[in-house]
């Protein structure tokens, strides 16, 4: 569409409000669950004076081609192979066609709304305003306060309508539906084990990963440009003294940073979260001496999606870490469909300027949803459920006080996404897996043509970790695997990039090819147990089972560093 167009189409609209001549609306986001998540507690409507931020997701160009980019950059046998793009050249290929930005400012402005921030690359719009013109703006919105414990957010409890003449232009708006999601860390004793040969501890913490995984005190960053990082969300804080004292307390032997070099967003809160003082406390001691962000969006600004803020960081930074891991999931059937293909072109982005994301793949095994009365399906996680990142699983050894062997944490997120198609990278595997496998369930039960997750595993079962000066024990879930799976790919980037490598970026074709043929010893094949899902007579509480080489409850398995680093370090 040409400028005069553009101009003609922004005008109409302008001049349709404001003459108060009725436009046609329609649903942006249809299947968007609206469904109020247990525990929040709605307190009332907004008064039509009261502010609120939205954030719209401006339509963007040549995604096919951005795809096309990520593919080329991620596949070691390309000659585009580590050849990442610029913050100003992904720029420059994805930003919003000039119309879409001159339409959706004119809609904006003629509303009165002018107190808008972008972003570098363009396609994202956060904007303030008051409730009463965000009700106008957005038909059928109604913005509610809830409650939960002593946080609030501000949702609307019905679904949006957003003129037609902007639906070519926005993807979605965000602060008006999706509650945030709250990780439940887990804290669990140890159970009976049968006694075998191994070395005798007392619950995992640095030195049991370094041994596991057969990281020497020795291996450390050094190289000056590489960097890594964690993100906290839902009022999540890390204590620099937490981190000193852990430290202090578990991080003898190997020499490591004990503060966090850079924050990015908010930071304090008068008490430490557990989850956050476990992603800080472990990508730091297994990625040890290498410079570490935290990216903090607790949340603090109640019509905000924090999960979205941390997107838009990311699409603001020109230098951000190579490595990213993130202990933050929703259920696929909770989100719509649009914003989860946006979000999913966010880690395309992410991966075109070479980063590498990594998310916990959920602590409820394959999860399970009622679809009809008795009948159920597993509930897959997103965004462990995306292509364009590395999910990560859980595992636990198989005598809790022993060093030994790795089993299938049953809590250990996996499954196959209902939204997402496979990903060409893992077809082969996840094939070989169904063929193989000897009581899958149920097919009724999962998308067996989804992209299946996760792609590795690390272990995810109690942990120590120190939080407001308290050494706590016994502490589990994917969201401790994660960061150390991330520490371990920090060590290697900090390998490549002494040796003039470019970083890993975007992992998974790399790892499904190395992985693929058969010979690789990159990796701890975790090959015993099952984890959790559905309570009825077809599962029985079982959803998918480990098995040899690639499965959807560990991935590929646990990391044996020497060996990956030979394998992702060409000579």
């Amino acid at each position: 569409m040409n400028g005069a167009k553009a101009a003609r189409v922004s005008s109409l609209v302008a001049l349709l409000v404001y003459f108060g001549i009725p436009m046609q609306c329609v649903l942006l986001e249809p299947d968007q669950r609206l469904s109020i998540p247990d525990g929040w507690t709605f307190t009332g409507r907004l008064a039509a004076s009261d502010n609120v931020t939205l954030t719209f997701a401006l339509k963007q160009q040549r995604v096919d081609i951005l795809q096309d980019v990520v593919e080329r950059v991620s596949d070691p046998d390309s000659l585009l192979y580590g050849m990442y793009l610029t913050l100003e050249e992904l720029t420059s290929l994805i930003e919003p066609a000039s119309i879409t930005r001159f339409t959706v400012q004119k809609w904006l402005q003629s509303f009165g709304i002018e107190a808008c921030q972008t972003v570098e690359t363009l396609d994202f719009l956060q904007c303030s305003m008051t409730v009463g013109t965000a009700e106008k703006l957005l038909p059928g919105s109604e913005f509610s306060r809830y409650v939960k414990g002593q946080r609030s957010v501000v949702r609307s409890p019905v679904p949006y309508q957003i003129h037609k003449e902007l639906v070519d232009h926005i993807d979605f708006v965000g602060g008006l539906h999706r509650f945030p999601k709250e990780r439940k860390i887990v804290s669990r004793g140890w159970g009976k084990s049968k006694s075998m040969e191994g070395t005798f501890h007392l619950g995992v913490m640095p030195s049991i990963l370094r041994q596991r995984y057969n990281l020497s005190d020795s291996d450390i960053g050094s190289a000056s440009n590489n960097s890594q990082a964690c993100a906290q969300f839902l009022e999540q804080y890390f204590h620099q003294q937490d981190l000193a004292e852990f430290m202090q307390i578990f991080g003898s032997g190997f020499e490591h940073h004990s503060q966090v070099d850079h924050v990015v967003g908010p930071q304090g809160g008068p008490k430490a979260g557990l989850e956050a003082s476990l992603d800080v406390e472990y990508i730091m001691s297994t990625g040890a001496n290498i410079s570490t962000w935290v990216f903090s969006n607790p949340g603090r600004y109640e019509s905000q999606e924090p999960f979205v803020d941390w997107l838009l960081s990311l699409s603001n930074l020109s230098s951000v870490p190579w490595v990213h891991t993130v202990s933050y999931g929703d259920d696929e059937d909770s989100l719509s469909v649009a914003y989860m293909q946006r979000i999913n072109v966010e880690f395309m982005k992410a991966a075109a300027r070479g980063l590498t994301i990594l998310f916990a793949s959920g602590d409820d095994g394959a999860g399970c949803r009622e679809v009809g009365k008795g009948i159920h399906t597993f509930r897959p996680s997103f965004p462990a459920s995306s292509p364009y990142v590395t999910t990560v699983g859980g595992t636990s050894f198989k005598n809790p006080f022993q060093v030994t062997l790795e089993v299938t944490d049953y809590i250990s997120g996996g499954g196959f996404s209902n939204v997402f198609l496979m990903p060409d990278y893992q077809v082969a595997a996840v094939k070989h897996y169904l063929m193989t496998v000897s009581k899958p369930p149920p097919q009724s039960y999962y998308n067996a043509s989804g992209r299946a997750y996760p792609d590795v595993a690390a272990l995810s079962d109690n942990y120590w970790v120190v939080s407001n000066r308290i050494p706590i024990p016994w502490v589990s879930g994917t969201s401790a695997s994660t960061p150390v799976f991330g520490g371990i790919l920090s060590l290697i980037n900090d390998q490549r990039l002494q040796k003039g490598l470019a970083p890993l970026g975007f992992l998974n074709p790399a790892l499904y090819k190395l992985q693929s043929s058969g010979n690789s010893t990159a990796l701890f094949d975790v090959t015993q147990g099952c984890h959790m899902s559905c309570f009825d007579e077809k599962v029985q509480a079982q959803g998918f089972c480990a098995a040899p080489q690639w499965d959807p409850v560990t991935g590929w398995g646990t990391p044996n560093f020497p060996k990956l680093l030979r394998a992702l370090l060409p000579k």
